[in-house]
C-alpha cells in the first residue's frame, strides 16, 4: 500500500476474559474476512479463528499472539489478538512494540482488573496509544461509566466517553453517538446485527448534552484549537475529531466506545474510531540505534524510498520451518533481496514472503513500509533487526521478565530424549520468557518460565507437536539470596606451583542495594571502583568485577544467585610477574564468599500479586485460602453480585491453588496472579530450605 495515512496496525490487549478474541472474531466478520462467526467454547467444536491451536481450542483460552488484516471503509488495519494470562506475557510485550495503537478491552462488571494495569504499563513502555472498548455490556451489574472512572483513577487515563448507552444488562440496544449526536441501533440487516442510525430518544436527551458537554470539555483541555472552536461556538465535527486524534496519538486522550462483542452490538463504531483516532504508520516516531556510530539514536522515517530497516518480532515453528514475524520500519523489501542480520552478522536472501491470517498464508512478492508481514526460512532470533547491508541499525530491544518458576523433566526414553532437545531448542529460540538448562550438581534438565500454566503448555506441546514424552518434576521456585548488611573483604590469593604464580589482593566491601517501590528495572548488582594510587592496575579492574558477578551466580544459602549487591573496591595489591586477570578474577570471587557470610545473608521468594474473583458467599473461604498460604489482604472490594480480592501471596504457597479454590467455591471462582515483588522468607522456611540444600549437595559428591 503506497499511502500510509490508509494503515493502521493495531492490537487487542486486555485481562483475561475480556473477550478480546471474542472482538477479533466479530472484526473479521464485519470486514468480510470470514462468513461465520465461531465461539471461542463455541458448540460446532470450530473455536475462534484467533485461537488456531489445539490447546488453545480445548482450553478455551489465547496462548500465542495471532496476526490477521482487514480492509474497513478503505483503510487497511492489521491486528495481533494477545493473550491475557500473564504467564504468555511476552506474547503481549512484543505485539506492542511493534504496534502504532492498541484496543483496550475492559469487562464492564469488573472494570480494570490486574491484567488490565500489566498491559496498560506495556503500552505506556513503548508509547501505545490506545482507545478502551467497554464489552460486555449485556451482563447483570455493567456500568460502563464506572468503568471510565476506573481507567482515570486506577490507571491514570484521561479516559472520556465518546458513547452512552441505550439500556444496560439484558436491554442494551445500542448507543448514542455522542460526536455526531445520534442513535446507533444494531437491528438491522437480515441478521439483525448492522446499525441502524435515527433520533436520540427524547428520554435520553438530556443525558447525552451532558456527555457531550464533558466530552467537549475534556478534549479542549488538551486541544487549543478545540478551545478557541468552542469559545467562538464554532465546533465542527471536523475540528473535534482532529482535536481527538491528536490528542489520542500524542497519550493526552483514552476514547471510551461500549458494546458486547458477544451480542455484536458496538462494533462497526469501534472500526470507525480505530480509522479515526489511531495513529498511522507516519503518525509515530520511530527510532532504531547506529551500530557504527556508538549506538546513537537515529529516527527512522517511515519511507518506501530508503535503505529497508526490519524487526523481527515473533518465531514460530511452521509445518514449513521457522517462521518470523517482522514489521518493516522502513524502506521496501521484495523477493529475492539480500538482507543483512546485525545481530548474528550474516547476510541472506529473503526468500518466501507470507501475509498471516491467524494460521492461513497469503504469498507476497513485497512488503512495503509500515506493514507487518512473515518471513519464511531465516534463522534468526527473536527481537532481531534486519537492514539493507549499507546499514549497520539495530532496533531497541523489548523488555524480557525475569522467570519465576521451574521444572525439572526427565525424557522417558531414547526417541524422547532426541525430541525433546529438539522440542526445547525451538521453544527458547520463540520464547525469550522461557529458559533451560542442565543442573550441574543432579544432571537434570531444568525449564524455567513465567508459572505453572505455562510450563505446563509447554510440556503439553512437547507431547503433542514433537511426540516427546517426559516425566516432570516438582515445581521449584526461583529464589534469591540477598545481604542484609554491609560487611568489609580483603583477600589475598597466592599459589606457587614452579614457574610464575598467581598472586592478587582485593580489599573494600559489599553492601545492600535499596529500592524504591514499584522501581522500574531496578540493579541486581552495581560495582564501584575507588582504587587511589594504581594499588591495582587500570587493566585488572574488569577482572574484579567478572570475579564479583561469578560470585553471585550462586549463593552458598540454597545456591540460587544472589541480588541486590554493591560491591566496592578500595585497595589492593598486585605483582608485575604474578598477577594476571585469572589471578583477580579468583581474589575478587573469594572475597565476595567470605564478606558474604559476615554480611547476614537473607533468602528472598517471589511475592505474587494474586487477584481471586469470586461470588459474595465464598468470601470468607477465599478469605481463609489466602491466610492459609501466608498470604497479605492488600484489599477487598464488592462488586455486585461478586467480590474482588486482592493480595500478596509467596509463590511456593500457590502450587495447586486453582484446584482448591475451584472445590471451595464450586468452580465460581477464579484468579490470576503475577510477580509484585520479593520478600524475606520467614525464619522457619528459611531453615528448612537450607537444610533441603545441604542434603542435595551431600547426595550430589556421593555420586
Amino acid at each position: 500500500m503506497s499511502d500510509l495515512s490508509n494503515m493502521r496496525n493495531i492490537g487487542i490487549s486486555a485481562h483475561i476474559d475480556s473477550g478480546k478474541t471474542t472482538l477479533t472474531e466479530r472484526i473479521l466478520y464485519y470486514c468480510n474476512r470470514i462468513h461465520a462467526i465461531h465461539e471461542v467454547r463455541g458448540k460446532d467444536g470450530v473455536g475462534a479463528t484467533m485461537d488456531s491451536m489445539e490447546l488453545e481450542k480445548e482450553r478455551g483460552i489465547t496462548i500465542a499472539s495471532a496476526a490477521t488484516n482487514v480492509t474497513w471503509k478503505d483503510k487497511e488495519i492489521n491486528i495481533i489478538d494477545t493473550p491475557g494470562h500473564v504467564d504468555f506475557t511476552i506474547e503481549v510485550e512484543r505485539s506492542l512494540r511493534v504496534l502504532d495503537g492498541a484496543i483496550l478491552i475492559l469487562d464492564s462488571v469488573s472494570g480494570v482488573q490486574s491484567q488490565s494495569i500489566t498491559v496498560d504499563r506495556q503500552m505506556k513502555r513503548y508509547n501505545v496509544p490506545r482507545i478502551a472498548f467497554v464489552n460486555k455490556c449485556d451482563r447483570a451489574g455493567a456500568n460502563p461509566y464506572r468503568v471510565k472512572d476506573q481507567l482515570v483513577n486506577k490507571l491514570g487515563l484521561n479516559a472520556v466517553m465518546m458513547q452512552t448507552p441505550i439500556g444496560l444488562e439484558d436491554k442494551i440496544e445500542g448507543v448514542i453517538d455522542l460526536i455526531d449526536m445520534q442513535a446507533i441501533y444494531f437491528d438491522a440487516g437480515d441478521d439483525m446485527i448492522h446499525p441502524r442510525y435515527a433520533e436520540i430518544p427524547a428520554e435520553l436527551l438530556a443525558e447525552a448534552e451532558e456527555k457531550r458537554e464533558e466530552l467537549l470539555d475534556a478534549v479542549s483541555l488538551v486541544d487549543d484549537d478545540l478551545m478557541e472552536a468552542m469559545l467562538e461556538e464554532a465546533v465542527t465535527k471536523e475540528i473535534l475529531v482532529n482535536a481527538i486524534r491528536k490528542a489520542t496519538i500524542a497519550l493526552k486522550l483514552c476514547p471510551v466506545f461500549i458494546g458486547s462483542a458477544y451480542k455484536n452490538k458496538g462494533i462497526p463504531p469501534l472500526l470507525d474510531a480505530v480509522n479515526a483516532y489511531l495513529p498511522c504508520p507516519t503518525d509515530v516516531e520511530n527510532k532504531a540505534l547506529d551500530l557504527d556510530n556508538d549506538e546513537e539514536e537515529i529516527t527512522l522515517p517511515s519511507r518506501d524510498d530508503l535503505p529497508p530497516v526490519v524487526l523481527g518480532f515473533k518465531l514460530e515453528d511452521g509445518q514449513y520451518g521457522q517462521l518470523t514475524y517482522i514489521r518493516v520500519y522502513q524502506g521496501v523489501i521484495k523477493k529475492g533481496d539480500e538482507l543483512f542480520n546485525t545481530r548474528s552478522r550474516k547476510k541472506f536472501k529473503v526468500g518466501r514472503l507470507i501475509k498471516m491470517h491467524s494460521n492461513e498464508m497469503e504469498d507476497l512478492t513485497e512488503v512495503g513500509c509500515g506493514e507487518i508481514a512473515a518471513l519464511f526460512g531465516v534463522d534468526c532470533a527473536s527481537g532481531d533487526t534486519f537492514c539493507d547491508p549499507s546499514l549497520n541499525y539495530s532496533m531497541s530491544s523489548m523488555f524480557v521478565p525475569n522467570t519465576v518458576i521451574s521444572l525439572s523433566i526427565e525424557p522417558v526414553d531414547k526417541t524422547a530424549s532426541g525430541n525433546m532437545a529438539k522440542a526445547l531448542n525451538r521453544f527458547t529460540k520463540e520464547d525469550p520468557t522461557f529458559r533451560t538448562y542442565v543442573d550441574p550438581e543432579s544432571n537434570q534438565t531444568i525449564i524455567q518460565g513465567m508459572g505453572e500454566l505455562h510450563l505446563e503448555v509447554y510440556v503439553e506441546r512437547m507431547k503433542r507437536e514433537y511426540k516427546a514424552e517426559v516425566v516432570v518434576g516438582q515445581p521449584e521456585v526461583a529464589y534469591r539470596e540477598a545481604i542484609s548488611q554491609k560487611a568489609e573483604f580483603n583477600y589475598t590469593h597466592k599459589k606457587q606451583t614452579g614457574g610464575s604464580g598467581q598472586f592478587a589482593r582485593v580489599a573494600g566491601y559489599i553492601e545492600p542495594i535499596e529500592h524504591e517501590e514499584g522501581e522500574e528495572n531496578p540493579k541486581d548488582y552495581e560495582f564501584i571502583d575507588k582504587i587511589k594510587g594504581g594499588s591495582i592496575p587500570t587493566e585488572y579492574i574488569p577482572s574484579c568485577d567478572k570475579g564479583f558477578k561469578m560470585a553471585m551466580e550462586k549463593g552458598t544459602q540454597i545456591g540460587f544467585p544472589v541480588v541486590n549487591v554493591r560491591a566496592v573496591i578500595v585497595d589492593g595489591a598486585w605483582h608485575p610477574v604474578d598477577s594476571s586477570d585469572m589471578a583477580f578474577q579468583t581474589a575478587s570471587l573469594n572475597a565476595f564468599r567470605e564478606a558474604y557470610e559476615k554480611a547476614k545473608p537473607v533468602i528472598l521468594e517471589p511475592i505474587m500479586k494474586v487477584e481471586v474473583t469470586g461470588p459474595t458467599e465464598f468470601q470468607g473461604n477465599i478469605f481463609g485460602s489466602i491466610n492459609q498460604r501466608r498470604g497479605i489482604i492488600v484489599s477487598s472490594q464488592e462488586e455486585g453480585v461478586s467480590t474482588v480480592v486482592i493480595a500478596d501471596v509467596p509463590l511456593s504457597e500457590m502450587f495447586g491453588y486453582s484446584t482448591a479454590l475451584r472445590s471451595m467455591s464450586q468452580g465460581k471462582a477464579e484468579f490470576t496472579m503475577e510477580l509484585s515483588k520479593y520478600g524475606k522468607v520467614p525464619q522457619s522456611v528459611s531453615t528448612e530450605l537450607k537444610e533441603k540444600y545441604q542434603k542435595q549437595r551431600a547426595e550430589a559428591n556421593k555420586k
